[in-house]
Parts: C-alpha cells; sequence; structure tokens
C-alpha cells in the first residue's frame, strides 16, 4: 500500500516537472513523515513548528503544548495533492483566474536555502511545470522563524527579470479551534465592506456591523483592508493574534460549515491576503510579513 503511495506521489510531482527531492532537501536537515515526504521542524524552547518542502506549508506552531495550525483531516500527506491545511501559499493566483485555482506554489517542492534549529530559508524559482502556465522570472523567499513567543514568517517576490509582471498573493492559513460556537474573531472589521462570495453566482458586497465575527454558516469572505484578525477561543482559553506588519493587506475567512469530512468545526481559516495584483517591474521586489502571538484570554 505505501509503495502504491509513494508511485503516485511520483507521478503526480513527474507530471508537474519537479523532482521529489533536492539535493538541499534531501540534507540531515530534513525529516521524512510516514508517507515520505520531507519536512523540517524548528524547535526553541517550549515552541515546535514544522515546514514541509511540497508546497513550503507550514503545518504545526505549538507552544506550551497549544497547537495552534490546523490540517484538515482530509489533508492529504503523501505528495499526491497538496496539502489542505497549514499556512497553505495562493501565488502567483489567488482563487480562479488565468491559471489553475491558488496559482501553483503550493503544489510543487520548495528549496532548503538554509536552517538553523528555530529559523529556515526556503526558495522557490521557475521550472518547466510553472513556466508552462506562468513563464515569468521570478524567486520567492519564504522565511519562518521561531521566536521565543510568537512565529514570524516573511514571503520575498522578486522579479529577476526585466519585464514587469503582475501577481496576487495569500497564505491560506487554518487555525485550530476547540469548537466554532467557542470562537470568536475580533479586529478592524466593524463598518468595512466585503465580498460574501456565498451569495449568488459572483458575489455580494455587505457590509460588516459586527466587532466580533462568529461562524454559523459556511464562509468565504474577502475583507479588504482588514489585516488585524485575532481568534479568540474560550474552549483553549487562548487568543492568537495574526500580524501583519507588511504586504499583507486583506483578511478572507472560509470556513465549510456543516462539512464533517473537512472536520469543520475543528479549524477556521483566517487567511493574510494582498488581493489586488501587485505589478512588479524587472529587478523589484515586494514582501508580506505576518507573524503569530499567542496569548491567554
Amino acid at each position: 500500500r505505501n509503495a502504491a503511495k509513494l508511485a503516485s506521489r511520483g507521478a503526480w510531482a513527474e507530471k508537474r516537472g519537479v523532482t521529489e527531492a533536492s539535493d538541499e532537501a534531501s540534507s540531515s536537515s530534513t525529516l521524512t513523515n510516514d508517507e515520505g515526504l520531507e519536512y523540517v521542524k524548528l524547535t526553541n524552547g517550549d515552541s515546535t513548528a514544522d515546514i514541509y518542502l511540497l508546497g513550503g506549508v507550514v503545518t504545526s506552531y505549538v507552544k506550551e503544548g497549544v497547537e495552534y495550525i490546523a490540517v484538515r483531516p482530509d489533508a492529504k500527506m503523501d505528495g499526491s495533492k497538496p496539502i489542505s491545511g497549514g499556512l497553505s501559499h495562493c501565488w502567483p493566483q489567488f482563487g480562479p483566474g488565468a491559471i489553475q485555482q491558488h496559482g501553483f506554489a503550493r503544489n510543487i517542492n520548495w528549496n532548503v536555502a538554509s536552517v538553523s534549529d528555530d529559523e529556515v530559508e526556503l526558495t522557490l524559482v521557475p521550472n518547466d511545470y510553472t513556466k508552462e502556465m506562468w513563464d515569468k522570472e521570478f524567486k520567492c523567499t519564504f522565511t519562518v522563524s521561531l521566536k521565543d513567543d510568537q512565529l514570524d514568517t516573511k514571503m520575498n517576490v522578486e522579479n529577476v527579470g526585466e519585464d514587469a509582471f503582475d501577481f496576487q498573493a495569500a497564505l491560506h492559513s487554518y487555525f485550530t479551534v476547540s469548537s466554532l460556537e467557542n470562537l470568536e474573531i475580533t479586529g478592524s472589521f466593524k463598518g468595512k465592506e466585503f465580498l460574501n462570495k456565498m451569495v449568488g453566482d459572483e458575489g455580494e458586497m455587505q457590509t460588516e456591523e459586527r466587532e466580533s465575527i462568529t461562524i454559523s454558516e459556511e464562509y468565504d469572505r474577502v475583507y479588504k483592508g482588514v489585516n488585524d484578525p485575532v481568534l479568540k477561543d474560550t474552549g483553549k482559553g487562548k487568543a492568537l493574534s495574526v500580524m501583519n506588519t507588511a504586504g499583507w493587506e486583506d483578511t478572507v475567512l472560509w470556513n465549510p460549515f456543516g462539512d464533517e469530512g473537512m472536520g469543520f468545526n475543528e479549524f477556521v481559516c483566517v487567511e493574510s491576503v494582498k488581493f489586488d495584483p501587485i505589478t512588479l517591474d524587472g529587478g523589484a521586489s515586494w514582501v508580506g510579513d505576518m507573524t503569530l502571538k499567542p496569548s491567554d484570554l
């Protein structure tokens, strides 16, 4: 059975013009899960973080025994498809558009450029698979730093060519909840317009009247100009501040309410997004900084 899974993973990767692992990824700095996927584990005191090379996705952040990042129960951890959960990259496209849903950054292996006990730097550059759908000269660098009291992430996009290109970016972040009934999300939501994508075929612009958000139905909402959400979970007795300090200007709230297979009552997506396309001239760069900071309620 495991051999079949590994064969499936190899075929999926080969189709996308990537190898299963780079030379750097095969170094002693990486671990391998039971399904054959490589990841890096960071440690700092009582905190740990796991970052998978497939998709460059952070799948775990534990502090004082509390897990803050969710991976869905239906996620495939064998490489047969992108990992459903974690801090998942949507790049160079967010949602549907000219290329595949959410772009390609979550589909392929990132390379380990450097790693220490508490920090890893991953890079993504063009290959045959990416060039078939998006023939641009880019370099993405994603740095994850595990500090004493927080987890820092930095997404750096460079245009290493001469011609300008446009892109969108997001961290499709899944966070654990003890139960949706125990959760409220605060921030600068009140009075802001948002796109409610659950209404009609194209969605509907609405105005948020609440100061704190609770979820009791299926959610897919784009809040432009909101980038300071705080998740407060009375079941955990914890708050998690999503601190978007550069680049990430918008927030998307998503939850497949009622879908037991996805484990809807165990997570919420509070996504850090740059919704409006960015035009990056040759030689220019863009940075998105996001920090996760837990605290007691």
